[in-house]
């Protein structure tokens, strides 16, 4: 069976380092699939779950943005950040969905709303990701 090579990378590690046959990606534009020998594509991410075959089993990771890139059977994702279930700090990820959805709330005159808006979706996701 043929194989793709997954590297999700973030500034600080790589994240992922893998063969697969089969990637979902959280595209600006809506989820997209990259299979073996895929043709060159270059495309935005959003925030989202990013989702790989690992020997049949469904594995998840947590990608807040970034870019994906498919280049001769390597598809290498470059995140802001990037975090398997198993790292995931539930407690900090509750407190931030409780920090934004207050800042929210409290509507203040400074208030960047798409920065806030933006927090509350990672931890959601990131919550959503931990509990699955």
């Amino acid at each position: 069976m043929s194989t793709l090579q997954l590297e999700i990378v973030t500034p600080d590690k790589t994240v992922v380092s893998t063969e697969t046959d089969m990637v979902v990606c959280p595209g600006v534009m809506g989820e997209f699939g990259v299979l073996p020998h895929h043709v060159s594509l270059l495309s935005a991410l959003k925030i989202g779950l990013l989702r790989y075959s690992d020997n049949g089993k469904d594995q998840y990771i947590f990608i807040s943005g970034g870019f994906a890139d498919v280049n001769e059977n390597v598809l290498t994702v470059l995140a802001e950040s990037a975090e398997r279930a198993e790292d995931i700090d539930v407690a900090r990820a509750e407190a931030a969905k409780r920090r934004a959805e207050e800042r929210l709330s409290q509507r203040a005159e400074d208030l960047d709303v798409k920065r806030a808006e933006a927090a509350l979706q990672r931890a959601v996701t990131r919550l959503q990701l931990a509990r699955r």
